[in-house]
């Protein structure tokens, strides 16, 4: 997709889209709206991703940013085959600029989700494959690594809004230190921090590349630390 125009916010008709279709999630209303989804809503969202990715570069000089569905952009499709819930799309806009070596979703990035009344963005790596898992485990109690990811995480909290994440094991896995001053950590799943918040003004106009790149960058630090992980091959 060639984009030639600029971004200038996300539009009320965009999330006034999403709220309709929260109430009208079936295939007939969807396709009869297609077009304000393909001509305004995936508009809007390629050109904030081409824009932002030109402001992440100097966090993150390897970003990719590609503004496509299943690159940047995810599907608004929903997957419902193993799911009882089969309303067939999803009702927010999301969108991952990332950087590493990896598959998109293995890498540590940028996460921006926008639903009817609410904005969250996301800096890390949400869900560790299992190739990567045992590096970020030595990592965090590596001496050098360990306590540079204590500083980076010490850094970003300094900011009461950003909440870390994402836990997802109820206890230190076998043959690591549960005294370890870095042992909360290794019952990650996944390694970020977060923020949220109700639409801020600024999200329907220009403003909200400025926005959410101040986000991005105080969150910033957590990537760096990944990033850095991600290219360990031993410790």
């Amino acid at each position: 997709m060639k984009i030639e125009a600029s971004f200038k916010g996300f539009s009320k008709d965009t999330l006034q889209f999403y709220k309709d279709l929260a109430k009208n999630n079936n295939r007939p209303w969807f396709e009869k709206n297609r077009t304000i989804f393909d001509k305004q809503v995936m508009v809007e969202a390629s050109t904030f991703i081409v824009e932002m990715g030109r402001r992440l570069e100097s966090i993150a000089p390897n970003i990719i940013a590609v503004p496509k569905t299943d690159q940047s952009i995810f599907r608004i499709y929903r997957d419902t085959r193993f799911s009882k819930d089969k309303r067939p799309y999803k009702t927010h806009m999301a969108i991952f600029l990332w950087e590493g070596p990896y598959k998109k979703l293995e890498n540590s990035g940028f996460y921006f989700h926008l639903e009817p009344d609410k904005l969250f963005l996301g800096v890390g790596l949400y869900l560790f494959p299992n190739h990567l898992l045992k590096t970020y485990r030595d990592a965090v109690v590596h001496k050098q690594y360990g306590k540079s990811l204590a500083q980076a995480i010490e850094q970003v909290q300094k900011k009461k809004e950003y909440v870390l994440g994402w836990k997802q094991y109820k206890k230190v896995p076998r043959g690591y230190d549960p005294d370890h001053e870095n042992a909360e950590l290794l019952i990650y799943g996944g390694l970020g921090f977060s923020f949220e918040s109700k639409i801020p003004q600024e999200i329907f106009s220009a403003a909200a590349l400025d926005y959410c790149y101040k986000k991005f960058k105080d969150m910033s630090p957590i990537h760096v630390w990944l990033r850095e992980m991600l290219y360990i091959s031993t410790l």
